[in-house]
């Protein structure tokens, strides 16, 4: 007999890591959540640029559906079918020749960051292990990946953090000509960063990063957990840039709402992760890959592609006019379906604010730190959605501005 739970159990029963909203959702389909109250939403956080078809996609249904019903987990010492298609389709589709799957954005981090090092380390000896990363990035919540990303309050508070990483000012080739030296094994860069505030690097910064690493020889890590599969308007967001990374890593979309990560990368560096030196007991999970494979069918298409930028539109001409009309947002920035609305002065920090208000007018935002606002929903959302889902935010713009 099942047990009705409620909001309550949280406090009473969850470890008070997180500090969710008073409503639980049930049930969803395609943008729209509904709750236990049966109050529906405009979902435009997507979990988190995670749910890149929304809820409940058929294609998604199908493909677990079908998975579900042969083959569900092995263990790394075999392979499965649903990864090895999985795997064929990003190498064809991408920079890489060889993938790790894991299971989220964290591990996926994890995984390049450790083969960097031992990549480095194999070519040019134990010197060779510096990593270089950017004030206000985010990289994941293993102790690694915290540390390398630049947000101390992440990694405060946990004792001594491994050494020999750097951080520099995001989008500031000067400050990484003199930091980066023949000691670095890699430099680390978001090419948007996600949570410091949805802030996109210039294409002159990352030609000049790609440069840099070059004379170096240090590789180049793009963590595309946030923004790839889709949601910069190209597959991967490097290919928006033209600049070609040495390692990639992928998450939150590529599973479309099921755990799955991905760490791409070349033929020559993929040679240093020998049998033995890293592994993941559900990478590369029969569910997880068969889901992805469906996302990627559904989104590597010109269509859905070409979809993503005529939505970007849609939004961003919508919520430039609201912050000239209300005065909320100083700007609005981000590229495809990751999009930030920047605070204006007088309401710095208040970006919670708007995103409670939200929930009560019947949309669903995020935040990307505390001064601005952030839009990460599907990248199938359908027009009528995109503008009911911002008239209702416009509510909650106006009751926190006091309009």
């Amino acid at each position: 007999m099942s047990q009705t739970v409620s909001r309550a159990d949280f406090d009473q029963f969850m470890v008070p890591n997180y500090a969710p909203a008073d409503y639980i959702p049930v049930r969803g389909e395609g943008a729209r959540l509904w709750d236990q109250q049966g109050r529906e939403y405009v979902d435009f956080a997507g979990g988190i640029a995670v749910n890149a078809l929304g809820h409940a996609h058929p294609a998604l249904v199908k493909a677990l559906t079908e998975q579900a019903q042969k083959l569900w987990h092995v263990s790394n010492t075999l392979t499965n079918e649903p990864a090895l298609r999985l795997a064929r389709k990003l190498v064809d589709a991408t920079f890489a020749d060889r993938v790790f799957f894991c299971n989220s954005g964290a591990e996926a981090n994890e995984a390049a960051f450790k083969l960097a090092r031992k990549w480095a380390i194999d070519t040019a000896g134990a010197d060779k292990h510096e990593i270089i990363s950017t004030t206000n990035s985010f990289h994941g919540r293993t102790f690694f990946t915290v540390t390398v990303g630049g947000q101390p309050k992440y990694s405060d508070g946990f004792g001594p953090r491994p050494q020999g990483v750097t951080h520099i000012p995001y989008n500031d080739l000067a400050a990484l000509k003199s930091a980066i030296s023949d000691k670095t094994a890699a430099v680390v860069i978001e090419p948007i960063q996600g949570e410091g505030g949805v802030l996109p690097a210039t294409a002159d910064y990352l030609k000049g990063v790609r440069e840099l690493c070059d004379q170096h020889k240090a590789l180049l890590v793009f963590d595309e957990v946030q923004t790839g599969v889709g949601r910069s308007g190209s597959l991967y967001a490097y290919m928006e840039y033209g600049v070609t990374p040495d390692i990639l890593t992928s998450a939150k979309s590529l599973g479309g709402g099921f755990p799955i990560g991905a760490m791409l990368t070349t033929e020559a560096v993929a040679q240093h992760f020998a049998v033995g030196t890293h592994g993941s007991t559900y990478g590369g999970n029969p569910l997880a890959c068969a889901v992805a494979e469906a996302v990627i069918d559904v989104v590597n298409t010109p269509e859905v592609l070409a979809g993503i930028r005529a939505k970007h539109e849609r939004f961003v001409s919508r919520l430039r006019a609201m912050g000239d009309k209300t005065g909320a947002f100083q700007q609005v920035r981000g590229m495809g379906l990751l999009i930030g609305a920047v605070l204006a002065e007088p309401y710095k920090g208040r970006a919670k604010d708007f995103m409670t208000a939200a929930a009560k007018a019947g949309v669903m935002v995020l935040q990307a730190g505390p001064d601005v606002v952030r839009f990460a929903p599907s990248l199938v959302i359908a027009d009528a959605d995109i503008d009911e889902g911002l008239d209702r935010f416009e509510q909650a713009v106006n009751e926190v501005v006091g309009r």
